[in-house]
């Protein structure tokens, strides 16, 4: 067998004022054919993960390229035409092959295109064939559209939220598309749609005890392929954007018709109390002071580079400077021009700095101080389960007995590993201020006493209710309660 695998993937918020072009790919990862490093990155893992079955089940594996660049606003039109041809140019010089095998994101909104994967997909469905497998993994954060759901035969998607488990979904995607191709099954995909969009932490109940339902499903009842949530991504104003439910059953469309329905209803019924509790910056720090154990993390989940923001909002900086917090480390703030500045003084350095909340409204106000510079990483990075996320080059600086990192290449707060790339120990800190909605979980719920959910300022859109869309539905929860039931009575239906 011939399989061309390769990865495009970035999340669009569209919000967000900072456009992704093709050196923001290369800054965050990017892999020509055959030099992806075996470590994968979160959207790559089916090309790592391939050349593990391809030795093992002894067919030829054809790379092509890998890209992701970290969330921000939109792909400009250039960089994604440019990866996108170059992918199928290296599909089409591969042809014949007998199935295709991508990493995406699912959360891509490009100049000019609304549903860039839906593109891609479409391009290589009419270059192979209907009688080609085409599969890909997804981040959950993403969007299901028609388009994709029409080219390709199935998708996996992440499970975990925070994503651990994206190695353990390539090896699914991999497993269905091998069974399928040596006849052990026949794959079909239903999606229900459950007309609603929240936040979906997989790290409580009641989105805990969902997913250990789906994954004893599928473990019992081997006519179900995969199961998978895509939550969505309420910061990417798309027609399709909202929550969907995929099954993939051997060859049971009415099954699988009925099991997306009645577990996309399940999720439903439970709307509203998924999200983690959220408290206000004044709250959070107050809290965090108090605490007799250390150390006490707070959560600055709304400034979450993860999600397209910039990173850059000082407004819990300020707070822990107005009560007097110290012991204090805060990873991190996104400024490039600062910590050249930072760089060019060198470490040891006392000097007068301006540091962050220059991206957009609802970031605060930059923060002016003398600091000293403690650190300089010219190449820092943090871990993220199996993968390795660049952050730098960055510098530590202290600040009133506060110690903040400032970085170039945005980043969310994945790892302690952050912390200790940049001369900090945070086992020592009292407090640790993170920029992260949910990922930082798995790692740093190892470390500390208390996780404190902070909603400090409008960085991101986080209330769909509330939020300026142009082109996403207005007939989903929470723009509508119900939206279930209008469509009963729309049609008249008792």
């Amino acid at each position: 067998m011939r399989i061309f695998t390769a990865a495009l993937a970035t999340e669009s918020n569209t919000f967000s004022p900072i456009c992704i072009d093709r050196s923001a790919f290369i800054a965050s990862f990017y892999a020509s054919p055959g030099t992806h490093p075996d470590t994968p990155t979160l959207c790559t893992a089916p090309v790592t993960v391939g050349r593990l079955f391809a030795r093992e089940r002894n067919f030829e594996l054809i790379e092509g390229t890998a890209a992701w660049a970290d969330p921000a606003g939109l792909v400009n039109r250039q960089a994604y035409e440019g990866l996108r041809d170059e992918i199928l140019g290296q599909l089409r010089a591969a042809l014949p092959v007998d199935a295709v095998v991508l990493g995406l994101h699912g959360a891509m909104v490009a100049a000019g295109y609304q549903d860039p994967e839906g593109d891609l997909l479409t391009r290589i469905r009419e270059m192979v064939g209907p009688d080609v497998l085409v599969c890909a993994e997804l981040d959950p954060h993403s969007h299901l559209t028609a388009k994709r759901v029409a080219a390709a035969d199935f998708f996996v998607a992440f499970k975990e939220f925070p994503h651990t488990d994206f190695v353990e979904r390539a090896g699914d995607l991999w497993r269905i598309a091998l069974d399928t191709l040596e006849g052990r099954v026949k794959p079909v995909m239903s999606v229900f749609d459950c007309r609603m969009i929240d936040v979906f932490p997989t790290s409580r109940d009641p989105m805990r005890g969902f997913v250990d339902r789906l994954i004893s499903l599928e473990k019992a009842d081997p006519e179900i392929l995969s199961l998978s949530v895509i939550h969505g991504f309420m910061a990417g104003d798309v027609p399709e954007m909202g929550t969907k439910m995929i099954a993939v059953t051997d060859g049971n469309m009415q099954k699988g018709e009925r099991l997306a329905r009645e577990l996309g209803m399940a999720l439903f019924e439970k709307r509203g109390t998924f999200r983690m509790p959220e408290i206000d910056e004044t709250q959070a720090v107050r809290q965090a002071l108090l605490s007799k154990n250390h150390p006490v993390v707070i959560a600055d989940m709304w400034d979450n580079p993860g999600g397209g923001t910039a990173g850059d909002a000082t407004v819990v900086l300020a707070e822990l400077l107005r009560q007097g917090a110290t012991n204090t480390a805060v990873g991190t703030i996104w400024d490039p021009v600062a910590v050249s500045i930072a760089m060019a003084a060198g470490e040891g350095a006392e000097i007068p700095l301006r540091i962050g909340a220059k991206s957009a409204p609802g970031t605060g106000a930059p923060i002016d101080g003398t600091v000293r510079v403690e650190r300089i990483n010219p190449h820092a990075e943090m871990r993220f389960g199996d993968s390795i996320v660049p952050f730098g080059p960055a510098v530590t600086v202290r600040l009133a007995g506060i110690e903040i990192i400032l970085n170039t290449v945005r980043a969310q707060s994945y790892d302690p590993s952050l912390f200790t790339a940049m001369g900090i120990d945070p086992l020592e800190k009292d407090i640790l201020v993170i920029k992260s909605t949910n990922h930082f979980h798995a790692a740093f719920s190892r470390i500390s006493s208390e996780i404190i959910y902070c909603a400090a300022g409008t960085p991101y859109p986080n209330n769909p209710a509330l939020t300026a869309y142009k082109y996403a539905p207005r007939d989903i929860w929470p723009m509508v309660d119900d939206p279930h039931e209008l469509d009963v009575a729309e049609r008249g239906v008792g």
